[in-house]
């Protein structure tokens, strides 16, 4: 995998406002980021659904349960990034562990598809409306692509994934704007932690139903905030 420079991604610099996240992109310009914004529009039941199950599990083990996979992703995509920029990263915990060998079924059966990349951890905004960050930018199969790594406690179902299809088409849009590209694909390379890899790619007439879906969340929280 080569790195390509042709793009120049800013320097990442959050902010939490009202204890939500905000990419600062200028002194006059501080953006909801994408997660915010999908956050602060879930629907009734999603909402309803994440609370019958934190009651099921118990607060504090609920607790616990998101914490260890939030520390683990964290760990996954930090080995990943350093396999990706050739600077190399081992984590010698138990969690590092864990998410080391969740990576190396990412490696090898999703980062073998990518020939060349952009950027890694590149932060992206659509000017006015929102900012956030994608694990990485590159080729995928010959073609221009949006990738994000996720983590999952167990392997999920398509139906199951769709803010993470959202978020996809949000930093292609922003990309697209910005750098004037024509990214219309999105990949998903999620690993469970028993190390079971799956892989969701979006595009085409999906990609443009996400980006529309998107926009409107980002219109619904936008009217909340008036």
């Amino acid at each position: 995998m080569k790195k390509n420079n042709c793009y120049r991604y800013p320097k990442t610099v959050r902010e939490a406002i009202d204890g939500k996240r905000h990419y600062v992109i200028s002194d006059k310009e501080k953006l909801p980021s994408v997660t915010t914004i999908l956050s602060a529009t879930e629907s009734p039941e999603k909402t309803a659904a994440l609370a019958r199950w934190r009651e099921a599990k118990g607060e504090e083990n609920a607790t616990r349960i998101v914490d260890e996979a939030a520390a683990r992703g964290t760990a996954m995509h930090k080995i990943l990034e350093k396999y990706i920029d050739e600077s190399g990263y081992l984590d010698l915990t138990n969690v590092g562990k864990d998410a080391h060998n969740m990576a190396i079924r990412i490696i090898e059966q999703g980062l073998c598809n990518i020939t060349e990349y952009y950027g890694t951890e590149c932060t992206l905004h659509y000017p006015g409306l929102y900012a956030g960050q994608t694990d990485l930018v590159g080729v995928h199969k010959e073609e221009d692509a949006i990738i994000d790594f996720k983590q999952t406690n167990k392997p999920k179902k398509r139906e199951w994934i769709e803010d993470y299809c959202l978020q996809l088409a949000a930093y292609a849009m922003a990309h697209n704007f910005i750098y004037k590209t024509k990214i219309t694909k999105g990949v998903i390379m999620m690993c469970s932690k028993d190390h079971y890899y799956q892989e969701f790619v979006v595009e085409g007439k999906e990609f443009q139903k996400y980006k529309h879906n998107f926009l409107r969340r980002v219109n619904e929280y936008y009217e909340q905030q008036t």
